[in-house]
């Protein structure tokens, strides 16, 4: 026995069954154990893993039936001899160049740069901090597994495999855009065609899509600021003009600087980052400045179930009488944000350009997370969810006020929607990125507010979410940010 190639390194998340099959599969396709090779028996892979036989016995049975192994009676378990084998071995060695100029090398040939870019960081080991005020994370205990699996296993059923597993090709899955077209949208007040919606991979996906579309460079877009600094950069890149159009506690202002545009982004039912409210008053004006100037809206409307301060206002697109509003929403937030599912409404002739780019850029999306999805919408169990979140925000949000007003910190906008974060503006001596640097060493995670703005300069705001800390944990956490400013000064 290669006792050496039999040892576990725990993966948290990952069953025991599914470790052992994943070492196995490693050591045979790196050749590490070769076709034919004898593998130890059941028993003796079991003690030598300090795991039960049951456990061992299962993950063999699951390889002999993908390939990787092959059972002789009476004589035990081999490696497959059409096992397969990744295309790294072979007699191929790799070595690190010698010539550190390499760097240079390539950084000669890149067109441009992207790492360079202001981006929102969200360190991936965020739950092991003790005061996570991150955005857009979800919360486990609010997620129903169990019905998410019922529905994976639904999606995986043989009925249901074909249209699946298969090359769609430009299409989506019917029965989610069905879902779209006569639940989610109705509720925004949105009536279109199945014609007229487009699956993403999330509403970056979209917006990046309709960027493409129409935001080439000398083209003029009109984005608030702050505001969502990945679509600002994917602007950049395509080399557009931006207009910065400053927002207010009502969200984007809606004045002259509109007259010479081409294309306007707003986030009016929860302006992101500020959480204003677009009331309806503005959103009329908005449209009416659309028809006056000749130039279209991409309204994102992310987070729209997410509202519990006050009734939600309708979305723009349900009040465009001639077609200039391109609607953007998103199921990544209020399901979890790993699973990347967006959709875009929109003209005929918007959604048969955005599916053929969509095509040159991953074909379609993945259709497995599409069928479970629409299932898990269908059977009533995203409503349920909904409802849970709602409750369970409302409550963390006045837990959170009550600590913000104790310490002297205030939203910088009139709260109206309710959402999972605060927009809060520190003392003006304040640099919020150097703040959370030093937060991180006390346990506490929060969004400095400078990448939200177009200019590079620091700055005194710093988004606070509250989806992803318990209430109990909100006031300590809250005290320690405050004892931190107050060390500024």
């Amino acid at each position: 026995m290669k006792d050496a190639l039999f040892h576990l390194d725990p993966i948290e998340g990952v069953g025991l069954q599914a470790q052992v099959r994943e070492m196995l599969v490693s050591a045979i396709l790196s050749r590490r154990l070769q076709p034919g090779e004898v593998v130890p028996s059941s028993r003796a892979m079991a003690d030598q893993l300090s795991v039960s036989r049951n456990t061992v016995t299962l993950a063999y049975q699951a390889l002999v039936a993908d390939g990787y192994l092959e059972s002789r009676n009476r004589s035990g378990y081999y490696v497959g001899m059409d096992a397969p084998v990744s295309s790294a071995v072979g007699g191929m060695h790799l070595e690190t160049p010698a010539d550190a100029s390499d760097t240079a090398t390539w950084n000669r040939r890149f067109r441009r740069s992207f790492s360079d870019l202001d981006r929102i960081a969200k360190p991936l080991n965020w739950r092991e901090f003790a005061y996570p005020f991150v955005y857009g994370q979800a919360d486990p205990t609010l997620f129903n597994h169990s019905d998410w699996r019922d529905c994976a296993r639904q999606a995986l059923g043989l009925r249901n495999f074909e249209a699946m597993a298969g090359d769609k090709g430009e299409a989506d899955d019917p029965l989610l855009v069905d879902y779209i077209r006569a639940r989610t949208l109705p509720r925004r007040g949105v009536m279109v065609t199945t014609e007229q919606i487009l699956v993403t991979m999330g509403a970056q996906n979209a917006l990046f899509l309709l960027a493409e579309l129409f935001c080439a460079q000398g083209v003029r877009v009109a984005i608030e600021d702050p505001c969502y600094p990945d679509f600002r950069n994917t602007l950049t890149m395509l080399g557009a003009d931006i207009v910065l159009i400053p927002v207010d506690d009502h969200g984007m202002v809606i004045d002259d600087r509109l007259r010479n545009v081409d294309v306007v982004f707003v986030t009016p039912s929860h302006q992101a980052p500020t959480t204003a409210t677009m009331p309806l008053a503005r959103r009329r004006d908005l449209l009416a400045a659309a028809e006056r100037y000749n130039f279209i809206i991409i309204e994102d409307d992310y987070d729209f179930e997410l509202g519990f301060l006050q009734k939600p206002a309708p979305a723009l697109k349900s009040l465009d009488k001639s077609d200039r509003v391109i609607y953007v929403g998103s199921f990544s937030k209020s399901l979890f944000p790993g699973l990347r599912l967006g959709y875009v409404a929109a003209p005929e002739p918007v959604i048969a350009q955005a599916r053929a780019l969509r095509f040159l850029m991953l074909r379609h999306p993945p259709g497995y997370a599409q069928r479970t999805a629409a299932y898990f919408l269908a059977l009533g169990h995203h409503d349920a969810l909904i409802n849970r979140l709602r409750n369970a925000l409302a409550q963390r949000r006045e837990v959170m006020e009550r600590a913000l007003d104790l310490v002297g910190l205030t939203d910088a906008r009139a709260p109206q929607f309710g959402g999972a974060s605060f927009w809060i503006e520190a003392p003006s001596s304040i640099d919020t990125a150097v703040l959370a640097e030093r937060l991180r060493d006390r346990g506490v995670l929060i969004e400095a507010g400078a990448p939200f703005f177009a200019q590079k300069r620091s700055s005194r705001h710093m988004r606070l979410g509250y989806s992803s800390i318990k209430s109990e944990k909100i006031a300590a956490g809250i005290d320690i940010i405050c004892e931190e400013i107050k060390g500024f000064c």
